[in-house]
């Protein structure tokens, strides 16, 4: 029988026991696990304190089967109580997997072994139960996968940075699939805007002696255009020249306000309708079916808002450089030669600011041009141009004065066409001969191909080619040194002199 604790003057009083019997009992008799708060009631009843009385039962944790956890996957753990209370969850490897406390969910995070603990923290009945744990081994799988993380907000002309990772955990790679957009550091995320428009940025991960390399995944951002953008304004100063191929036309602007929002191309129409090229910058070349000749063209400039309006029309105008030579058989050097410059409007057909040297070729030795000795004459006045229909092109002449007074009129004539005047001075007989201080004129008349000036010419064309000089040093008594042709003007130079040759080059007017 259980020995009782009593008080003076009082009866025996049950459940009232020595408190190192009442211990030994419960530890070796009922082997149960008993907590402070039991401890201090049983204190509470042996001094003689009343209170609730509570039970300290035992209870176990068991888990159920370990579930299969795949890399980067979930699985379900379970885990009962004998008390039949609740079982809470935690992972003790939180950098291989994590747990729902309630749910018993688990989320792998990386390869490993993932060990979660079960526990049941009692009641009033039952005391706390032994923590339980269970391994999981985490299943490898090479497949990875890329995902991105929330869109950032990337303002025109602005940075931003996007974030991805890959379920391997390796590097992720960067790189933009609009680069005419934004642009992106490879390593970083760093986004960095060029235009409006959508922004894509594609994240790639090529796997190593583990993984599998990853499907590419994108994210796309808008890079809206700023308040108050417009469409581009029509460009000024707009340049059309002869292309460098033949057919071809050179177009440049001066200045074009984008409107706010970067300029994203160009368009270059003619006039007449039929021509057109685009491009984003210049010099932008447009290529003409036969010949750019007769065609004016314009420039619309676009950005992200659209086209904004043309640009007036600009003549194709070039500058060129000629060559002209005059074959002398009877004169020492044998050669008289015209070196001069040009512009050329290929819209019109006109040719315009003629000027250049022609050398007298008895004023020199036997060495030729370069190495000569001759005088230069000086020909800064072009007075006449004379579209040839027949021949394709203009003949136009430059002469040493500001008229065109260079040939005699005795013998009729308008006192310069080539051929006339039976070569003599203007004003003969009866002006100062110009060798003896009178004034002469000269002039050389070269051909200009209106469809290609740049082109050879033809054997009809070189004999319309004619030069006169007047001037002191030309001057054979009353003659005047002249070179043209039977075929061209019905009459050969008057030293037996003729052309032979002319050579227009694309170059810069002098």
């Amino acid at each position: 029988m259980m020995p009782v604790a009593t008080r003076a003057g009082h009866g025996p009083r049950p459940y009232k026991i020595s408190i190192l019997y009442r211990l030994q009992y419960i530890f070796k008799k009922e082997r149960v696990v008993f907590s402070i708060s039991a401890l201090i009631l049983m204190l509470s009843g042996a001094c003689g304190i009343t209170g609730p009385s509570i039970e300290a039962r035992q209870q176990t944790i068991s888990f159920g089967t370990a579930p299969q956890l795949s890399q980067g996957g979930s699985a379900t753990v379970t885990a009962t109580a004998s008390s039949g209370l609740a079982i809470s969850y935690s992972s003790t490897t939180p950098n291989v997997c994590t747990v729902d406390a309630g749910t018993g969910i688990v989320t792998d995070l990386i390869g490993g072994t993932c060990t979660i603990a079960a526990n049941q923290s009692g009641n009033s009945t039952f005391a706390p139960a032994p923590q339980v744990t269970q391994s999981i081994t985490v299943n490898f799988n090479p497949d990875q996968t890329i995902s991105f993380g929330p869109v950032p907000v990337l303002s025109f002309g602005g940075t931003a940075r996007v974030t991805a990772s890959a379920s391997s955990a390796l590097a992720v790679r960067y790189s933009s699939m609009t680069p005419t957009v934004c642009m992106v550091d490879s390593t970083s995320g760093l986004v960095t805007d060029l235009t409006v428009g959508t922004c894509s940025i594609a994240a790639d991960q090529p796997g190593d002696t583990y993984f599998n390399p990853a499907p590419r995944v994108i994210q796309s951002i808008t890079v809206s255009a700023p308040s108050g953008s417009t469409v581009p304004a029509a460009p000024t100063g707009v340049l059309a020249t002869a292309g460098t191929v033949s057919n071809t036309v050179s177009v440049i602007v001066g200045t074009t306000n984008s409107g706010g929002s970067p300029i994203t191309g160009y368009t270059v129409t003619s006039k007449p309708a039929g021509i057109s090229a685009t491009g984003t910058a210049f010099p932008l070349t447009v290529s003409c079916p036969s010949t750019c000749s007769g065609y004016a063209f314009s420039v619309t400039a676009a950005n992200a808002l659209g086209s904004g309006a043309p640009s007036e029309y600009a003549d194709v105008i070039t500058a060129y450089n000629v060559v002209e030579t005059f074959y002398e058989p009877d004169t020492q050097p044998n050669n008289s030669i015209f070196i001069g410059s040009f512009t050329f409007n290929a819209t019109t057909g006109t040719v315009t600011n003629l000027r250049g040297t022609l050398s007298e070729s008895m004023t020199g030795g036997a060495v030729g041009y370069p190495n000569d000795t001759m005088t230069w004459l000086t020909l800064n006045n072009q007075l006449s141009s004379v579209y040839e229909p027949t021949l394709g092109g203009v003949l136009v002449t430059t002469f040493l004065l500001p008229t065109t007074n260079t040939l005699s009129t005795a013998w009729g004539g308008n006192g310069w066409e080539p051929g006339t005047g039976n070569s003599q001075y203007y004003g003969f007989p009866g002006a100062l001969n110009p060798k003896a201080g009178g004034v002469g004129n000269a002039y050389a008349r070269i051909f200009v191909n209106t469809a290609n000036p740049a082109a050879a010419l033809t054997q009809a064309q070189v004999d319309k080619l004619a030069y006169a000089d007047c001037a002191a040093g030309g001057m054979m008594s009353s003659v005047c040194m002249t070179g043209t042709t039977i075929a061209g003007y019905g009459t050969v130079g008057s030293m037996s002199g003729y052309p032979k040759s002319q050579i227009i080059t694309k170059g810069l007017a002098e």
